[in-house]
């Protein structure tokens, strides 16, 4: 796997720690390969590209645009993954967990979208957050 790592605001992880994270996600679930661009930005950049794209003008966690859902385009690159520290951070707070714990579910769950994971019907929320808390539980921290 080939990560490109772009941090537009501060966010102690490295890329080796985002190499790690996502060499176990992909031990985990096998279409996790190729090329994959990863973006740290900040709540108002992230509140931007939600508006634009999903019609909600507000902050949140992790947005995830996958490039191969189109199955006429053949590319070995993943997609990209917008990541807001920021709200990381808050919801590590709101849900008494450690950041770094939090940021890895929060990639967990963004790198997950990629491959076709959704949380739309029970069943399939079901699958995809057991899978995510999967790669949680077995980060070395």
């Amino acid at each position: 796997m080939f990560i490109y790592y772009n941090k537009n605001v501060y966010c102690p992880w490295l890329g080796r720690d985002i190499d790690k994270i996502l060499a176990l996600a992909a031990k985990y679930e096998k279409k996790i390969k190729g090329e994959l661009e990863i973006n740290v930005v900040s709540a108002s950049e992230i509140k931007l590209l939600n508006k634009r794209c999903r019609g909600i003008n507000k902050p949140t966690d992790v947005l995830s645009f996958a490039w191969q859902e189109d199955k006429k385009i053949k590319t070995d690159n993943l997609g990209q993954i917008y990541l807001c520290y920021e709200k990381v951070i808050a919801q590590a707070k709101e849900h008494g967990v450690p950041v770094r714990e939090e940021f890895v579910r929060i990639l967990a769950h963004g790198v997950l979208h990629l491959v076709g994971y959704d949380h739309c019907e029970k069943k399939e929320a079901e699958k995809m957050f057991k899978l995510q808390e999967k790669i949680v539980d077995n980060y070395a921290y």
